[in-house]
């Protein structure tokens, strides 16, 4: 017999209202950035939440909000978990996402900060939905910079 209930960890995020159901045999989370359903894998119940979170209760829009955008990085493909584009069409913010159990290290910063040298953004994120950093680039002087936390939309394109 199934189980049809459906239970992953609480994050360090506001309840997100997401649409979970399950098709053949597994749970799915719609994805309305992408507008199609996903297997709900640890990594992916973050980014469902995070994603509610940063519309929700940061005010970015959801149309300048793009899930597994492609880049090429030395010849090779990659994925970067969300990208979040200004008003200039130009990404202003990199998320990377790590499943709960996954400890943000060193490694992942250099992960984000790779995809970076691709994108150019102006925030960089990292969250394993308990834990969550934000590191703003300031390419002028050549510094980094990390805030308490992720700012509202309006205060970046003001």
């Amino acid at each position: 017999m199934q189980n049809k209930t459906f239970h992953f960890c609480q994050l360090n995020l506001p309840a997100a209202p997401l649409r979970i159901e399950m098709h053949n045999g597994r749970w799915e989370v719609y994805d309305s950035i992408r507008d199609k359903w996903l297997v709900l894998t640890d990594e992916e119940w973050v980014r469902q939440n995070f994603v509610d979170y940063m519309c929700r209760t940061l005010g970015y829009p959801s149309s300048v909000i793009g899930n597994e955008i492609g880049l090429t990085l030395n010849r090779t493909q990659r994925r970067a978990d969300t990208v979040v584009y200004g008003p200039d069409r130009r990404p202003m913010v990199i998320v990377e996402y790590k499943a709960p159990t996954v400890d943000i290290t060193q490694a992942v910063f250099d992960q984000i900060v790779r995809y970076n040298m691709v994108l150019k953004a102006r925030l960089l994120v990292v969250s394993n939905g308990l834990k969550h950093y934000c590191c703003e680039i300031d390419y002028e002087n050549g510094s980094y910079k990390f805030l308490p936390e992720l700012p509202h939309y309006k205060s970046l394109v003001s």
